[in-house]
């Protein structure tokens, strides 16, 4: 732009400034509307070199556009001023309203920073207001809003100009100009980096739906596909626990469309034996093995794994639950620890399994005094338990109060909540209730053995084992301890009702047994022992045992041969 009659500026230059600020607006990108900045000081404010110097994040200023010498471009576009320099260049010089100018005669104490810059030189000015080639002149750019000033807004750049065409520093008007130049270029900027922002907002955005909606194609597939059972529901609430989705393969386990599950919660589908093991599994991160029913009626081992998903970031929170079908493992481990309990011929418990439940009935003290008499009585071990202050409180079977002052011969057990097992005194009935433990050791089965071979006393052994089974109560136990002898549990009898429990086994025993093709017989001894605390579980079987050879030495000899 002429400034040589600055009142009388051409109306063409006018055109050619307003076009350079519409041209700033309407760049495509950031790099375009700083590019377009620089070209717009150079074409239409008359100077021969611009420079639009960027502040970045860090707050440092880089050299993103220049414009009027390729090779001075190429040299300082990219390099990047302190921000204590900028500093430093901006408070020190000559306040022209919002642009500073930093004459030749003060501009040399700027040589040793680190603000990019080219270098000339040339003679001292000729007359006053001569443009001297190490002149500075810069248009601070604030961000919109700011009313003029450094400390009015935010500063997003500095534009450097220099060599006007004219060869003298700029008057009034072409400092205006000048300066409203850099507000209209601050103003582009900033417009510019906000369209960046958005179009890199929007593409991040698009990119991260595109994810997500990877993301759920791939949960779904997942879901949908997995070889075990897969399933969603509501997490808090009244619906808490419903499920809302199944996968194809749980609704093949549970033999149920996904129609009908989206009616149950897994508690409704829970074996009533297992509900307390699903309320124990904790919802994030639980796991539990437990059976579920299936729409025919039968149940299915599954190991249950639990997880929390949310919806959104703030949205509702759902519980995924991955069903795995164990029932085959489940089954094999039932079988080994039947092996291991169980004997391999006649299936019935064994000696250990045995030991075991027979000493899961005693304890190491035996009932003794008063208290155990009234607990004896009672058929209940009552709390013997100090309350903390002068007595020891019990409670008899209706659950009334009763007291036993301390010092007075009372045995205490304050951990001992055991109903203790009481066995009949003496040898006639007293309508006292125990534990008979009835020893049973079969007669002239070795004899059976060595004539028609182990097959045929095998299959003797197998139904002796099937004749006690049927012989006793439920809850009663038949065990196999080894070779030809048993053993039977029996709870709550008498003296006399043991002696016909043995009775009546024993006539079942003595009748025919089919074995290899021909009708066999044995006989059967028994003894009856009586279990009670104090006792270990091998002095019950032993006085059993004992009891059932006195029983076979009296009995005659023809009465004991098998045939």
């Amino acid at each position: 732009m002429e400034t040589e009659s600055e009142p009388y500026v051409r109306l063409a230059s006018l055109r050619q400034l307003h076009q350079v600020m519409a041209d700033m607006n309407t760049a495509r990108s950031l790099a375009d509307t700083l590019q377009t900045v620089a070209d717009g000081v150079v074409t239409a404010l008359g100077y021969e070199l611009a420079c639009v110097n960027l502040v970045r994040p860090d707050g440092d200023l880089v050299v993103a556009a220049f414009s009027g010498n390729p090779a001075a471009e190429a040299l300082i576009t990219g390099r990047v001023g302190s921000r204590a320099s900028w500093e430093r260049r901006l408070n020190m010089g000559e306040q022209w309203g919002d642009l500073v100018f930093i004459p030749h005669t003060e501009g040399w104490v700027l040589d040793d920073d680190d603000v990019p810059q080219w270098y000339t030189e040339g003679p001292a000015p000729r007359f006053e207001d001569e443009w001297h080639p190490s002149d500075r002149l810069f248009a601070p750019m604030y961000a919109p809003g700011a009313q003029g000033g450094p400390a009015s807004g935010e500063l997003i750049g500095v534009l450097s100009v220099d060599r006007p065409r004219n060869g003298r520093r700029p008057g009034a008007w072409g400092r205006e100009a000048l300066q409203m130049y850099a507000f209209q270029a601050a103003i582009a900027i900033s417009n510019a980096r906000l369209r960046s922002n958005m179009q890199r907002a929007l593409i991040r955005l698009e990119r991260e739906q595109q994810a997500l909606r990877a993301s759920e194609e791939s949960f779904r597939q997942a879901f949908e596909y997995a070889p075990s059972g897969m399933a969603i529901a509501e997490m808090g609430g009244d619906q808490h626990g419903r499920i809302l989705r199944t996968n194809d393969a749980l609704c093949r386990l549970l033999g149920r469309p996904a129609s009908a599950m989206r009616r149950y919660s897994f508690s409704d589908l829970v074996h009533p034996e297992d509900i307390g093991t699903l309320l124990r599994t904790s919802a994030e991160g639980g796991r539990a093995e437990l059976r579920l029913g299936r729409r025919d009626g039968t149940y299915v081992w599954v190991s249950l794994r639990n997880s929390v998903v949310a919806d959104a970031a703030d949205g509702p929170r759902f519980l995924l639950t991955h069903v795995e079908d164990i029932e085959e493992r489940k089954r094999r481990e039932l079988q080994l620890a039947h092996r291991a309990s169980h004997d391999s011929l006649t299936g019935l418990p064994n000696s250990a399994e045995l030991r075991s439940r027979l000493s899961a009935r005693l304890c190491q003290r035996p009932q003794s005094g008063p208290a155990d008499s009234h607990d004896a009585a009672h058929g209940h071990p009552g709390y013997d338990g100090y309350d903390g202050y002068d007595s020891y409180d019990s409670y008899d079977q209706a659950g009334h109060a009763f007291d036993f002052p301390p010092g007075d011969g009372y045995e205490v057990d304050v951990y001992d909540h055991h109903v203790h097992t009481v066995a009949p005194a003496g040898d006639h009935d007293d309508g006292t209730k125990g534990l008979a433990v009835l020893f049973c050791d079969l007669d002239g089965f070795k004899s059976i053995n060595d004539r028609f071979g182990h097959n045929a006393g095998d299959a003797v052994l197998i139904e002796v084992a099937r004749r006690l089974s049927n012989g006793v109560r439920d809850g009663d136990t038949v065990a196999r301890l080894g070779g030809d002898e048993f053993v039977i549990l029996a709870d709550g009898l008498g003296r006399a009702d043991a002696q016909d429990l043995a009775v009546r086994l024993r006539n079942e025993i003595i009748q025919p047994i089919r074995a290899e093709g021909r009708a066999v017989r044995v006989g059967a001894s028994f003894g009856i022992g009586w279990a009670h605390c104090g006792m270990t579980a091998d002095e019950v079987l032993k006085s059993a045992d004992e009891r059932m050879y006195v029983e076979k030495r009296s009995r005659p000899k023809q009465h004991r041969r098998a045939g």
